[in-house]
């Protein structure tokens, strides 16, 4: 069954994420750099490094990003500047996804579409340069690390909502992290869990035609 073949019409408003969805991450080009700059293995940084309760505090905006350097020093046992852990934190950067070419004659200007993204002050400093063409089809991208809640906590989507104006259910969510499609819909909101180019545009046709 699709994922959103049980939406009866009245959608309101679509929401992406970023990362995965309209551009390509990889956290192995920050491993890389962090081992260039250190000296250890690249593996044995892989093996140190977790999404720790650090990580989710500095995408809420509640440690800046010298905090949360600093508790990567302890977690991954390497010694490295500021400088140097930003430089391997912005070496994640890939191509846009194909659905970027896609989405303006899919969506041809017939429904309001926003952006939602766990991200951090670095990062997103980096992929608003970057992508910037990219974005430009968002009328609003919600950044975790401005709101102070991240997904996939419920509080998060119902921020947008309020934000927007938009009942939960009137709204569709596209994300290639399966935690995060779950956590929306656990709150009443269409989701859709995207692998590819062609899960988006398969929905999307469904959706508005």
């Amino acid at each position: 069954m699709s994922e959103v073949g049980d939406v009866k019409g009245g959608i309101e408003a679509l929401l992406f994420d970023l990362g995965g969805v309209i551009f390509e991450i990889d956290f192995g080009g920050a491993l890389a750099a962090w081992s260039a700059h250190s000296g250890e293995r690249e593996e044995v940084i892989g093996e140190r490094f977790s999404f720790d309760i650090s990580y989710e505090r500095h995408e809420r905006g509640e440690i800046d990003a010298g905090q949360y350097f600093q508790s990567l020093r302890s977690l991954l046992r390497i010694d490295l500047t500021d400088a140097q852990f930003a430089e391997g934190w912005n070496s994640i950067w890939g191509p846009e996804l194909e659905i970027v070419e896609r989405l303006p004659g899919l969506l041809a200007g017939r429904m309001p579409v926003f952006a939602f993204t766990n991200s951090n002050p670095t990062h997103q400093a980096a992929w608003e340069q970057r992508y910037s063409r990219a974005l430009s089809i968002f009328q609003r991208i919600f950044v975790s690390s401005e709101m102070g809640v991240r997904k996939p906590e419920p509080r998060s989507y119902e921020a947008v909502s309020r934000e927007l104006g938009i009942p939960l259910d009137k709204m569709v969510f596209f994300d290639d992290t399966l935690a995060n499609v779950h956590g929306a819909r656990a709150v009443g909101m269409p989701a859709v869990h995207v692998r590819t180019a062609a899960d988006v545009e398969r929905s999307l046709i469904e959706l508005i035609g």
